[in-house]
């Protein structure tokens, strides 16, 4: 290891605590709306993990968050605070996606382990900045890809990786939804949000209460239907097939539920070429049907892979001998959001504390998350110039 980077790694882990073996691991929340409170009631499950710190710009989050931490954590709306406190050895980031990489190269250089949403970045120039954090600093780095760490998945790829279902040359994925999301009004004192803060490096604005609380369909603060929900599946494709970014992206995008109200179209597909692996992939995702809905099939020479998030399924080709094999792990309509098993992110949670206990990278590392997300932000690419998006180094 060269002089320089060797100093700088031992000059991020002298910033924190070295870690025993048995010893609590003090975890600090930043961003504590709905998805940090999911996450943060699997932490007392852990083991030898707790919550130390909260941080949100919003004092209706802040205060729930202290609800699920216990009152003896610290509470505050700054991060740079929290990042500042020798009780938080690592932090758990689930701010909106603008401000996903900021953080965590903050967090990194403050000497602070992290794990942080899904998708890392917020366009394509800033998985650079991520990496070099990571590289300077030596610290490990979890995204919330965390479909990684369910055990079908896991078989899945077993499946693939040992050729039992031949040479895959097409994925279909998907994320469709009947649910009117947009027509939502909310009524939110300003006063109780330092909307400055959560702006961050978007441009200063007006408060608006309903981008505030649905910011994933506005270009400024999220991606759309392929940052939010392509790019888990994507990341699975990648994973398993072991790729890296597309070489080019074409899509389509309308409003048929949304209209007039989102940024980001509501119904949207989009081809992904990977000519290197010799690989297409075509997602489709809308909120207007639920056909389909969440699922993942590797479509190989002598079988099928389907994946959702509670159960896999090989089909085999008609010319091929191996017999149909399923695995249900919970209940759950097929392709639903959420099955009540596996608690994947408990397990992503305990992949991530492991990973910081013996410093081996974590199943879904900076490098996988800038990955995944690139997918996504090429497809968006292609969807607002009207054209194929090639990849640009």
């Amino acid at each position: 290891m060269p002089t320089t980077r060797r100093h700088a790694i031992l000059t991020a882990l002298s910033a924190s605590r070295i870690l025993g073996a048995n010893e609590t691991i003090g975890i600090g929340c930043i961003g504590t709306g709905g998805r940090s409170q999911a996450l943060m009631r699997n932490i007392e499950a852990i083991g030898s993990a707790r919550i130390t710190a909260v941080c949100d710009v919003w004092q209706d989050a802040l205060a729930k968050a202290r609800q699920i931490a216990g009152p003896n954590a610290f509470a505050t709306p700054d991060y740079r605070d929290l990042l500042a406190r020798k009780d938080v050895d690592v932090v758990l980031i689930a701010a909106p996606d603008h401000q996903h990489v900021p953080l965590t190269v903050a967090a990194c250089h403050a000497g602070k382990d992290v794990y942080v949403e899904k998708p890392l970045t917020h366009n394509l120039t800033e998985g650079a900045a991520v990496l070099e954090a990571q590289r300077k600093t030596g610290r490990i780095i979890q995204v919330g890809t965390q479909q990684r760490s369910m055990p079908h998945m896991q078989k899945g790829r077993e499946f693939v990786l040992s050729g039992k279902i031949g040479k895959v040359y097409k994925a279909h994925i998907t994320w469709n939804r009947n649910a009117p999301r947009a027509a939502q009004t909310y009524n939110i004192d300003p006063k109780s949000v330092n909307w400055n803060s959560w702006l961050g490096p978007a441009r200063n604005q007006p408060f608006d209460s309903y981008r505030f609380r649905q910011w994933r369909w506005f270009w400024e603060f999220g991606g759309g239907l392929f940052t939010d929900l392509m790019v888990h599946q994507i990341d699975i494709v990648h994973w398993i097939c072991g790729l890296d970014h597309p070489a080019m992206a074409t899509s389509i995008g309308d409003w048929f539920s949304a209209k007039g109200i989102w940024e980001t179209p509501d119904t949207v597909q989009t081809l992904l070429r990977y000519p290197q692996a010799e690989l297409q992939v075509y997602f489709e995702g809308t909120f207007s049907n639920a056909r389909n809905a969440a699922m993942i099939e590797l479509m190989g020479t002598d079988g099928t892979l389907y994946l959702d998030r509670g159960r896999y399924e090989l089909h085999p080709e008609r010319t091929k001998k191996f017999p149909y094999e399923e695995w249900i792990l919970g209940e759950g309509a097929r392709g639903a959001d959420f099955y009540n098993n596996p608690n994947a992110e408990l397990l992503h949670l305990r992949n991530w504390i492991e990973a910081v206990r013996t410093r081996k990278q974590p199943v879904a590392p900076a490098q996988a998350g800038v990955n995944s997300a690139s997918a996504a932000h090429l497809a968006n690419q292609a969807l607002r110039t009207g054209a194929v998006a090639p990849w640009s180094a």
